[in-house]
């Protein structure tokens, strides 16, 4: 008896259906990953890419780019391409950190102050409410300023300006979905309210818990890059996109623009890569933007 085979569409072909089924929105997604997958790779083979030690004073300073240096030197003779392919790993790694921390606490809070409600809600809500009305760069430098120098320090003092981000995302989202028909279903036949959380209301929730966890990641980076140009970020000589545009703006009146254009377009274009991702993805996970 012969068997019939199953088409299975190649993976080409589920590129194009998924163009044809979210439009734009797709193409968006698409660029910014394939963005993002560049970053990454160039950082994991860092020391295979970068041809010379970021710290070291490897030529004379303010070299123009050339063949031997492809983004030129800096003030002290640094290769400047080797510094900027090294601070991807410290920018990706500050903002992946803090935007776990963020997810991490924002959204077990917002769980259950949007599904327990009452008092818990009310003080919940004053707090998140009250980090959330600071400018997030002025209490970003203020948190860091405390706790000092570091990569676990700084991706702290970030996660806590972007935690009432997740907090109210996953509050709006808990209160509309415990009101479900299918979430009373369960609460009539005894389902205990830790079942219902993550049976029915968790999974609810995770499509915009991805969509604003990428979205964090982009304002991270820059809030990131922000306290490292005001000299909050880790201490010289490690390579940071955000200390060396600090460090390059003054050499920029005589004309060394390398310095300062290059960790500036890589922070531009990270950023804008997690951000295409993130405004991609929202269109894409939430059906109710779809059809409106």
């Amino acid at each position: 008896m012969e068997g019939t085979l199953e088409y299975r569409p190649g993976l080409l072909a589920r590129f194009f259906r998924g163009a044809r089924w979210y439009g734009a929105e797709w193409y968006i997604t698409v660029a910014g990953a394939f963005i993002l997958i560049a970053v990454v790779i160039v950082t994991l083979l860092a020391p295979h890419i970068a041809p010379y030690d970021p710290i070291k004073f490897v030529g004379k300073p303010f070299t123009r780019p050339n063949s031997q240096f492809l983004m030129g030197t800096d003030n002290l003779g640094r290769d400047v391409f080797s510094r900027v392919v090294y601070g991807a790993r410290v920018v990706l790694i500050i903002a992946l950190l803090s935007s776990v921390f963020s997810a991490l606490v924002g959204v077990p809070l917002g769980l259950l102050s949007g599904f327990i409600g009452g008092a818990v809600d009310r003080v919940l809500s004053l707090i998140m409410d009250s980090i959330y009305s600071f400018p997030s760069l002025i209490l970003a430098i203020a948190i860091a300023a405390m706790l000092g120098p570091g990569i676990i320090n700084i991706a702290i003092s970030i996660a806590v300006v972007y935690i009432p981000t997740y907090f109210r995302m996953v509050r709006g989202q808990t209160l509309s979905v415990k009101e479900e028909l299918y979430v009373e279903a369960a609460r009539s036949l005894g389902a205990r309210a830790a079942t219902i959380l993550r049976l029915y209301v968790f999974p609810n929730v995770i499509p915009s818990v991805v969509v604003v966890f990428s979205l964090n990641i982009a304002d991270a980076i820059l809030t990131e890059a922000g306290l490292s140009f005001l000299g909050l970020g880790l201490p010289p000589p490690t390579p940071d996109w955000g200390f060396d545009l600090s460090a390059g703006r003054a050499y920029l009146p005589g004309g060394y623009w390398w310095i300062i254009t290059f960790p500036g377009m890589m922070i531009a274009l990270v950023a804008l890569g997690f951000s295409m991702l993130g405004e991609g993805l929202n269109e894409i996970l939430n059906p109710r933007l779809t059809e409106a």
